[in-house]
């Protein structure tokens, strides 16, 4: 087995798609440990099967998100919050974080905000008086965050994936717990305010600081800028309260959301016109759509080797004799899950990782949408990271500066969002989901029980 994982190793650094290499890693050990293929197989077919309306809802909000970020949503937004948030201290900086967290949570994609929105922001703040090293860093940072909020991507791609190798694990088990993708959107809601607002204290701190000009708020404005953002500003707000109150489920609140914002962007609008414009922003929406479909396929073949030679269970076996505790766990997680981010982007190690950690829900007595949480926050903090955060490349190659810039300008905002990071992993109540109408849940799976040795949970 040792010389096919050294093949795809040398194939991976020459370029072989990441999906090839989790399929091809999965069909060689399967092969190795003379198991058929047949279930990996049926394991991919689900995909299209049970799976496929859980799945379809990634096309439909990037969609959506896509065709926001070619529109003029960001002036909309930037034009109202200048005229609100101008006698706050800091307030463009406020301004650029709440606007930047809205884009990635509609597009799941960082980059995008940084390229689309950053673009914008970044004259406004240098004109304003902010520091140029603080600029870039308010902007970058921004980038990552939104990722926990609903209808974000990750979100939807971590409980499907979750979801499927959460089922597997806890086939035989006697205890029953709900884990369901409707219940996981909201477990992100408080841990992402609290890093948001943890961003926006320090935006404020530096804006008084720094003495940055402030103007005085200006209503009238802010109103016939609300006004014409009327269309666009409910939409997170729609999605939230239709899963709340049990108007849709997250396919049916998906669609109407793609919807909705067609007809917005292209009729309302006419920001988007149909002939020119919408077959780009098709092809670019769906090639992330395709790039995460095809790693979860080939991740569905890995997870399948993972589970027939009890791999997740062998690393935590070996785990246990140097780890004993729900504390300790969760701090090499963290250390390890900052080390991937910066090395992966979040879609790829949702797919790799995931299948990995599921036994610790058991094991560490761990809440499952606790670690979603702390999961997904660790990969947005992993895109800043020097020396290989992706924000970092992205940033200096659409504002032509140096990497190297970049590195001291996240700095202060990494230690800020490691406070946040520290307070979502110890407070578990942070991430307490809230009880949802009955008829949208999914179908519960079973949830491990914990072993009868294992110390008591340590986390209240």
């Amino acid at each position: 087995m040792t010389l096919p994982i050294l093949g795809v190793i040398l194939f991976a650094l020459l370029g072989l798609p990441l999906f090839c290499c989790l399929a091809a890693l999965g069909l060689f050990g399967l092969h190795h440990n003379q198991t058929p293929i047949a279930g990996a197989i049926a394991d991919v077919y689900r995909l299209a099967g049970a799976e496929a309306v859980s799945l379809s809802t990634i096309p439909l909000f990037t969609f959506a998100g896509y065709l926001m970020a070619s529109a003029r949503t960001a002036q909309r937004l930037i034009r109202m919050s200048e005229a609100i948030l101008g006698w706050l201290p800091g307030g463009l900086a406020v301004m650029t974080v709440i606007t930047c967290a809205f884009f990635t949570t509609f597009t799941g994609a960082s980059g995008v905000t940084i390229v689309a929105v950053g673009g914008l922001i970044l004259p406004a703040l240098l004109k304003s008086g902010y520091p140029s090293r603080f600029s870039l860093g308010v902007v970058t940072s921004s980038g990552a965050i939104g990722l926990l909020f609903p209808p974000s991507l990750p979100l939807i791609v971590y409980g499907i994936v979750f979801g499927l190798n959460y089922g597997n694990y806890a086939k035989g088990m006697e205890e029953v717990a709900e884990f369901s993708i409707e219940r996981f959107f909201f477990a992100g809601v408080v841990p992402g305010l609290v890093l948001v607002g943890m961003v926006i204290l320090y935006c404020v701190f530096t804006g008084w600081r720094q003495k940055v000009p402030r103007t005085r708020p200006n209503v009238a404005e802010f109103f016939r800028a609300l006004w014409e953002a009327k269309w666009e500003v409910p939409i997170p707000f729609a999605i939230i309260g239709s899963l709340k109150f049990g108007l849709a489920t997250i396919p049916e609140s998906a669609a109407l959301t793609a919807l909705y914002v067609f007809v917005v962007e292209v009729f309302i609008y006419r920001e988007i016109n149909i002939r020119k414009d919408l077959l780009k922003i098709t092809r670019e929406s769906m090639t992330l759509v395709g790039a995460i479909f095809v790693k979860i396929a080939g991740a569905t073949i890995l997870t399948a080797w993972f589970v027939d030679a009890g791999i997740p269970q062998a690393l935590f076996e070996w785990m246990g004799q140097y780890v004993h505790s729900t504390w300790t766990f969760l701090i090499v997680l963290n250390i390890v899950l900052l080390l991937v981010g910066c090395l992966m982007d979040i879609f790829s190690a949702i797919v790799v990782v995931v299948p990995l950690i599921v036994p610790a829900v058991g094991i560490y007595h761990l809440d499952p949408y606790h670690l979603g949480v702390i999961f997904l926050l660790n990969l947005e903090i992993g895109y800043l990271l020097p020396p290989a955060g992706l924000n970092l490349f992205i940033a200096a190659f659409r504002f032509n500066r140096p990497i190297t810039e970049l590195y001291r300008a996240v700095l202060p905002f990494i230690l800020v969002m490691f406070v946040a990071l520290a307070l979502v992993t110890f407070i578990p109540k942070l991430t307490v989901v809230p009880d949802l109408p009955k008829h949208i849940n999914v179908p519960a799976v079973a949830a491990p029980a914990a072993p009868e040795e294992a110390p008591p949970p340590s986390i209240p």
